[in-house]
């Protein structure tokens, strides 16, 4: 699920950073691919899982590269601590092969481009590959957040011939019983590293998906490492926020100054290797980068309704995969119509934000995490980020 977050940025490799081993990417590489993600497992609002193309949101509208995530399948081979979908079985009523190509029609109506295929574990439905070869022919770029275990080599081969672009797989740690644990799938850590390399071996663009925990906020940068050595075009790094099962262990999230001091070192980090390191569900990486000096591509931080949105395996419209508002039904309304007339979509466009959001010298770039807002403020998306330690002054960034 965390493609979706997945979805901001491309698989493509950092333009500035200084040079690194052969097979770490490459200033113009893409995946041929957001994120999210999310939001932990592929399914997050965020990074473009490899090949896609570059350029962000610019403005209020939030002009730039469309990115969609559908939540193909509420069915998962894992049980992950932090779903927000709360995965596991495939759920009554999800949209059925015809269906899901009648949504891809609307979504390329609506001038979206890059599309992720999330879950669950996307890689369980059936059909998958007749949508991906259905969303190519669209003109869609598709890209996946996957958990990897699923991906032998003649799947990852099959991938790459239907028109996948990019795989977003996720791994939560170097220590493997770490990972295997917060996903409660024993062997989970071994079947995503061999899902990495048959993709590699299959020349199918790859990114690795980090959720970011207290109790493996240290070890990011040896991951990057990690990331860099195995051929990885992009490392993502997603940072909770407490929906769906998230809920249960929100004390192990990160607090403000932990979150503004791993979001440095992310970007520090950045300048030393030559693969994209994208935070996703942190907006505020793009006004620390900019404290800091270090270059990156991207101008906007939270998409929620602005060139971003989720499909969830019923056919539900959401913001994002974390912001659980029901914005419409595309079994009942067409989605080029819901993306461009719902009144919640409309308001998240304003950037009319509440608190030290609404005054921030950052607001455009940043956004604050809208869903983060709504869960600790009673449901308010336009309220003030609570992570963020930044004040900033009246005026436009």
């Amino acid at each position: 699920m965390e493609a979706a977050h997945a979805a901001q940025g491309t698989m493509g490799a950092h333009p500035h950073a200084a040079g690194h081993p052969a097979g770490a990417g490459h200033p113009h590489a893409h995946m041929g691919g957001h994120p999210g993600g999310h939001p932990h497992g592929m399914g997050h609002p965020g990074g473009h899982p490899a090949g896609m193309p570059k350029g962000h949101p610019k403005g209020v509208a939030g002009g730039g590269v469309k990115i969609i995530s559908w939540n193909t399948t509420n069915a998962c081979n894992m049980y992950c601590a932090h779903c927000y979908r709360d995965a596991g079985c495939r759920a009554d009523e999800e949209l059925s092969t015809e269906e899901g190509k009648k949504l891809l029609r609307e979504i390329a109506k609506a001038g979206f481009r890059i599309m992720i295929f999330s879950g669950g574990e996307p890689l369980t439905r059936p059909d998958i590959l007749e949508l991906v070869s259905y969303a190519r022919g669209l003109g869609l770029i598709p890209v996946f957040g996957t958990n990897g275990t699923l991906i032998d080599l003649p799947m990852a081969k099959a991938l790459k011939e239907a028109g996948a672009c990019g795989m977003g797989i996720s791994l939560d740690s170097l220590d493997k019983n770490k990972h295997d644990t917060f996903r409660s799938f024993p062997g989970g850590w071994d079947g995503a590293v061999r899902g990495m390399m048959n993709c590699r071996e299959a020349g199918l663009p790859f990114q690795i998906h980090t959720t970011v925990m207290d109790w493996n906020a240290h070890e990011l940068e040896a991951m990057t490492d990690f990331a860099v050595e195995i051929g990885a075009k992009a490392h993502h790094f997603f940072f909770l926020v407490p929906t769906g099962r998230a809920e249960t262990i929100e004390e192990e999230s990160l607090r403000a100054e932990a979150y503004e001091d791993v979001l440095s070192r992310i970007m520090r980090k950045q300048e030393t290797v030559d693969i994209e390191l994208k935070p996703t569900c942190a907006p505020q990486f793009l006004r620390i980068a900019d404290q800091l000096g270090v270059d990156t591509r991207f101008s906007r931080g939270c998409l929620a309704g602005l060139t971003y949105c989720i499909i969830s395996p019923r056919g539900k419209v959401q913001p994002c995969a974390y912001l659980n508002r029901e914005l419409g039904d595309v079994r009942e309304t067409p989605f080029d119509e819901i993306w461009a007339k719902n009144e919640v979509f409309k308001e998240l466009r304003t950037l009319d934000y509440g608190g030290g959001c609404g005054s921030c010298n950052y607001k455009k770039a940043c956004g604050g995490c809208r869903a983060r807002a709504a869960y600790y403020h009673g449901g308010d998306f336009m309220a003030e980020e609570p992570w963020c330690l930044y004040h900033g002054r009246r005026g436009e960034a």
